[in-house]
Parts: structure tokens; C-alpha cells; sequence
């Protein structure tokens, strides 16, 4: 039997990435943030998001950092096994995992209630799952192929954004950012800390496409540094010209008394245009765009975190072998959207975000704690890029990462028990039945 290729193929260029960057993340400024002026008000929600903006924009430059020194699709995983050894390097890549695999399921079923308002017979978990097919065989067909379709649907996603801040920013009064600002008072503002993750939740993905990079050592920095730029604008034009239409009530609630909604975007613009204009209409079906950018982005990037972890294995090998036509990670791919499938039956949206934030913000603590020992350990160390204000930009980003992973276990203490098992009992089969079978467990 022929040995199973695992080498990627290299097709990606700065524009790409910045497409993947800003795709991985977009889904965010259209959902699920809003939940959090429930929590915090308009205040709350503001200043968690400022924070969190801050651990962002200096963990991407440290994380571009890591990700040219070592251009591995494993990403988080390959460089703390690297600095740190392989049990870390496993809890790096769990946390990867959880992020990269729970993201999707929670988009999945926006998609599918998005798609239901114009097929309401379909029910929405048909369309979620027919949705998880077609764009995981859509990542298996070729990354390039992937990646354009991605860079065209995050164009068109940005594009409505900047539509939508347009019809919104005339009719903005500051009053309406002042009322009931911080209804639940200082707690409101750390719970609030998943939905301001949200908005970015993911940017980190772009490193996992490094080993399919053309000269990732100068694209990755110029597709990362691009995007997070981008990223960053779009949030604040966004918080503002949704909450500055009507009050943050009127985003979050779209009657009296009913559940929270998980559009913020129409429901602001029904403010301004009304629920039957041509506008409103409009947004609500390129909206969908945004959606599944997200959508397909990160199960592009879970594929490759899923792969790295198979072919180093840390996972069944079987998980490390590319498809031998098109070099792309089909049985990872595979393997996740029947995982995300499974989540997806549940219905708990807003768990299911949360855990990923549990996943994303372990992933940065791990991440920063590398850079430190790598620059510790290994000071001779080829670095095409080095973090700017070396060490107070990683020292933030850790301590920001730190204090949030605390804030968001404090308040979801039943989250963060399924998340550590989850972890815990990874971990313990990886000791007893992998560890001493790794050529690196000597280290």
C-alpha cells in the first residue's frame, strides 16, 4: 500500500489571508454579540470590548511572531510543543480544537434560521447540517478553491457592514449610547467578556494556513496585521452605529418582553428604514454572507489544527493523511463536522460559543507563555518578524487572556466544568496511551 501524502500544498498570498483573517471573524459583527448589552449595557459591553480589543491587537502581533518563526498548520500546538514539550503542546492543541470545532455549530444553526425565513417548511436543523456538508466538501475539493470562494464572500459581508453603517451613522444620537448604560452594574461588564470575545473570535486561524502559504514568512504578517486592522474598525463602527439608532434595548429585544434576537443589525435598521424596505431586506440576505464566511473559514483553519494533530501523532493517524487528489485534510475535515453535527443537536447556541471562548482564551494564555519561553530558550532563533514592544505586548495579551478565562469560569461555572473534563479526559488518554509512544516524550 502507498504511504499517505501529508505534505500541504502552497497557494495562498497576503490577499488570501486577509480574506480567511477577516471570514474567520465576520459572522461576529451580524450575531451574538448584542447578547451581551443583556449582560452589561451599553457600558458594559463597551468596556469588556475595549479590553478585549487591547488582548487582540497584541496577541496577533505576538502570535505573527510565532507563526513565521514556525509555519506549521498545527499552529498553537506546533509551536508549544515545540517550546514547551508535548503534554503542553496537547493542551494548546485540545484547546485549539474546541475553539476551531464549537465555532461552527453555533454559526451553523444562524445560518440555518436565516435561511429558514425564506424556506420555513425546511426545519432549521436540516438546513445547519445540509450547510455543514456542503462546505466541508467544498475546504475538501482545495484550499485555493476555498480561500477564493472565502475572499469573495467576506468582501460582499464587509461591503454590507459599511452599508449598513451608512443608512445607521445619520440617525445616531450619543443620548441613546448613555441610556440604562450599565444595568447590572460592574458584574455586567465581565459578563459580558464572551460576546466581546466574539467579535474576534478565531482571528488566530490565519496561522493555521502558514504551511499553505507562498512565503508565509512575509504573508502571514501582512495578511495578519491587514486583518485585525480591519477587524477592529469594523467593531467599533459597528457597536456604534447599532446602539446609537435606538438604545442597546432595541438591538438586543425586538418587542417588550420577548427573548433576546440574535440580529442586532435588522433590528437596528427597522429603526430607520422600517421592517418592509427594500434596505432592510437587503440586509437581512447579504447578512447571510457574513454568516458563512465565518462558517466556512473556520472549518477551513479546524481542518488543518485537526490534521497537524494526527500527523504528529497526538491523535489518530488517520486525521494526519491528505486527501491524495486534491492535498487537502478531507478525514479531518470529516471527523469535525460529524463533531460539530453532534453539537449542533443539541440547540444550546450560547453554550456552545461560550465553550469555544473557554477554548480561544486557553489557546492564548498557552500561546503567549511560548513566545516568552522561545525567546527564553531559543534566542538565536530565526525570526522574520518580532513582536513590537517586546515584552509589554505579549505580557498584556497574557494577563488580559488570564483575568478573562477567570471572569468567564466565575460566571458559567457548569461551562467551564464540561470544558476542563473535556481537557481532563483528553489529557488522561494522551498520558496513559500516547505520550510514551511520541519520539519526542524525552523531552
Amino acid at each position: 500500500m502507498p504511504e499517505q501524502p501529508t505534505a500541504l500544498k502552497r497557494t495562498l498570498g497576503p490577499l488570501m489571508l486577509w480574506g480567511l483573517g477577516v471570514g474567520y471573524v465576520i459572522s461576529g459583527m451580524y450575531f451574538g454579540w448584542n447578547l451581551g448589552l443583556a449582560e452589561g449595557g451599553t457600558l458594559g459591553l463597551a468596556i469588556a470590548t475595549f479590553f478585549i480589543i487591547i488582548m487582540y491587537v497584541t496577541f496577533t502581533f505576538g502570535y505573527t511572531e510565532l507563526a513565521c518563526a514556525i509555519p506549521k498548520a498545527g499552529g498553537a500546538f506546533a509551536y508549544a510543543t515545540h517550546a514547551l514539550g508535548p503534554r503542553w503542546g496537547f493542551v494548546a492543541g485540545m484547546a485549539q480544537n474546541v475553539e476551531f470545532i464549537f465555532a461552527p455549530p453555533a454559526i451553523a444553526f444562524a445560518i440555518g434560521a436565516y435561511f429558514h425565513i425564506f424556506l420555513p417548511t425546511v426545519p432549521v436543523i436540516v438546513i445547519a447540517i445540509v450547510s455543514y456538508a456542503i462546505f466541508t466538501a467544498l475546504n475538501i475539493s482545495g484550499v485555493k478553491a476555498a480561500a477564493t470562494f472565502e475572499l469573495f464572500i467576506t468582501v460582499l459581508a464587509v461591503l454590507e457592514l459599511l452599508i449598513f453603517a451608512g443608512a445607521t451613522l445619520p440617525h445616531f444620537e450619543f443620548t441613546n449610547l448613555q441610556t440604562n448604560a450599565l444595568p447590572n452594574g460592574i458584574s455586567g461588564i465581565f459578563a459580558a467578556i464572551p460576546f466581546a470575545i466574539w467579535f474576534f473570535l478565531a482571528i488566530e486561524g490565519v496561522a493555521n494556513v502558514a504551511e499553505e502559504t507562498i512565503n508565509p514568512q512575509r504573508n502571514v504578517l501582512i495578511g495578519f496585521g491587514s486583518a485585525i486592522l480591519t477587524l477592529v474598525v469594523l467593531c467599533l463602527l459597528t457597536f456604534s452605529s447599532s446602539v446609537g439608532v435606538a438604545g442597546w434595548e432595541a438591538i438586543v429585544y425586538p418587542s417588550p418582553g420577548a427573548p433576546a434576537s440574535d440580529s442586532p443589525l435588522p433590528l437596528a435598521l427597522s429603526h430607520v428604514v422600517g421592517d418592509n424596505n427594500l434596505m432592510y431586506h437587503l440586509l437581512v440576505t447579504v447578512g447571510l454572507f457574513g454568516l458563512v464566511a465565518s462558517f466556512h473559514g473556520i472549518i477551513l483553519a479546524a481542518g488543518r489544527a485537526t490534521f497537524e494533530f494526527g500527523r504528529e501523532g497526538y491523535a489518530p493517524r488517520m486525521l494526519g493523511r491528505v486527501h491524495p487528489r486534491f492535498r487537502t485534510p478531507a478525514t479531518a475535515l470529516l471527523v469535525n463536522m460529524g463533531i460539530g453535527i453532534i453539537a449542533l443537536l443539541t440547540g444550546k447556541t450560547a453554550e456552545i460559543i461560550t465553550i469555544a471562548c473557554f477554548g480561544a482564551l486557553s489557546l492564548y494564555i498557552v500561546a503567549m507563555i511560548t513566545l516568552f519561553v522561545l525567546r527564553y530558550k531559543e534566542p538565536a532563533m530565526e525570526r522574520p518578524f518580532k513582536v513590537p514592544f517586546y515584552p509589554v505586548f505579549p505580557a498584556v495579551a497574557l494577563i488580559i487572556a488570564t483575568v478573562a478565562l477567570v471572569c468567564i469560569t466565575i460566571y458559567n461555572p457548569l461551562l467551564a466544568l464540561i470544558y476542563f473534563a473535556i481537557l481532563l479526559a483528553s489529557y488522561s488518554w494522551f498520558h496513559f496511551f500516547v505520550y510514551k509512544n511520541l519520539p519526542s516524550s524525552n523531552m
